[in-house]
């Protein structure tokens, strides 16, 4: 065995010559940084994690009767 380093290319190659991801649901190519990690276009990804329901968290008076013993 010699000591000479091995020679090996460790720069990555450029964008041009990437190969194309492709989403998982529909097979378009993807071109984002987020879908290519997820493997989903930004439409799939809405079709299979849609947002949740909006949920109001202001108050609002409900009409009651009062409380027997309390005085209005």
């Amino acid at each position: 065995m010699s000591d000479e380093p091995l020679a090996i290319d460790i720069d990555p190659a450029p964008p041009s010559t990437r190969r194309p991801v492709r989403c998982r649901l529909c097979g378009r190519p993807l071109t984002g940084a987020q879908s290519r990690r997820t493997g989903l276009g930004p439409s799939c990804d809405a079709k299979l994690h849609p947002p949740g329901p909006e949920i109001r968290t202001r108050r609002h008076e409900v009409a009651q009767d009062p409380l027997p013993g309390i005085c209005p």
